[in-house]
């Protein structure tokens, strides 16, 4: 069992592909199908583009404040491929690359944002929650969904992420309590970036690993090489696999970093030094995972520079198209999307607000 009771002092994180992009852990790849192998890397080619750009067009005044991602592209997309397609996802909001492997549109995201309330909404079938800003929510959200899978008996499971520092949040705690109490259906991804904005781990815990707080709620955890989509996939389909049986929740840290600002609002460099910011360069996960596609015969250089340079054209072309809608939408879609019909008291919020809007004219 890869989760099991972890000791950060004796155990190494859980890998499968080393930096270099070579298998160190034949007995536990997935030989996964070579179909699923190249979507889950044309996704974070996507992914990295897209959060490339949206730095961009951040700064160039034409998207909102932006949240990147760059670097955590393994981390996303390893447990989304694990997902089965009736599984609900409660994000964080830095997610967009578990969105895109899910089937949320690169248009939707950039909706979002750009400040456009449709940003919100989801294809039907695609069971991944809106942007969550709140930050530990994402847990008590996910352990609302898994009792209601278990109740109704729908073999649903709910997967929640949240951050390094959103695990000081008490409802990181009170959700995974809930869950891990009742055997409700549910997995926890720690995204460990390294900071909570300019605060490290080593300064906002003093545990040795986040996942040995599984400790706490006595279930099953594991520290991942979260830069290693193989081993993020093989950890989050055994937790899959184990919360579907009934055996409740499992904690998973994905051991990661984030290399870009924690938002188009910070600059990293006042916090963290250029050394470490190389010395990560040289575990990108892309990287690794294109050099484990090539060895394997599955992927070419040729093939590799068509799709960046197809996947820059749909960038632009999907953010014109969301620069043409503009910002403006109905007043009643800021409300009506929040539940599946609107409750008394956001009714009574939309009047209040629409006539506040009609005095103001």
């Amino acid at each position: 069992m890869i989760a099991k009771k972890y000791d950060a002092s004796k155990d190494k994180q859980f890998q499968i592909l080393d930096q270099n992009g070579k298998v160190v852990n034949e007995k536990l790849d997935p030989n996964l199908p070579k179909e699923t192998l190249l979507k889950m890397y044309k996704t974070a080619v996507l992914g990295r583009n897209a959060d490339i750009k949206a730095l961009q067009y951040q700064r160039q005044g034409r998207m909102l404040t932006y949240a990147p991602n760059m670097g955590q592209e393994a981390a996303q997309i390893g447990m989304a491929a694990a997902m089965e397609p009736q599984d609900w996802n409660s994000p964080m909001y830095r997610e967009l690359n578990a969105q895109l492997y899910r089937g949320v549109t690169l248009e939707s995201v950039f909706l979002y944002w750009y400040g456009n309330e449709r940003g919100s909404i989801r294809p039907d079938g695609v069971k991944i929650l809106p942007t969550n800003i709140i930050i530990g929510s994402q847990s008590n959200i996910a352990a609302g969904l898994a009792m209601a899978a278990k109740i109704k008996k729908t073999n649903e499971v709910a997967v929640f992420t949240i951050g390094d520092g959103g695990t000081a949040h008490g409802e990181f705690y009170e959700g995974l309590n809930f869950a891990a109490s009742f055997k409700a259906p549910m997995v926890a991804v720690i995204q460990n970036n390294q900071w909570a904005i300019s605060t490290p781990v080593r300064k906002a815990s003093n545990s040795e690993s986040l996942a040995q707080k599984g400790v706490a709620f006595g279930i099953p955890f594991v520290q991942v090489d979260g830069n290693d989509m193989l081993a993020m996939y093989v950890a989050t389909k055994e937790a899959m696999d184990r919360a579907r049986k009934g055996d409740g929740p499992t904690l998973i840290e994905a051991y990661t970093y984030r290399m870009g600002p924690h938002t188009t609002s910070d600059d990293p460099s006042i916090y963290r030094t250029k050394e470490e910011e190389n010395e990560w360069a040289l575990k990108d996960p892309i990287a690794r995972f294109k050099t484990y596609l090539l060895n394997k015969g599955y992927w070419t250089e040729e093939e590799d520079q068509k799709l960046v340079e197809d996947v820059l054209t749909e960038i632009n072309d999907t953010f014109k198209k969301v620069e043409s809608y503009g910002a403006n939408v109905d007043l009643i879609e800021i409300f009506e999307h929040t539940f599946a019909e609107m409750t008394p008291q956001l009714k009574e919020q939309y009047e209040e607000h629409k006539k506040f809007l009609e005095g103001a004219k």
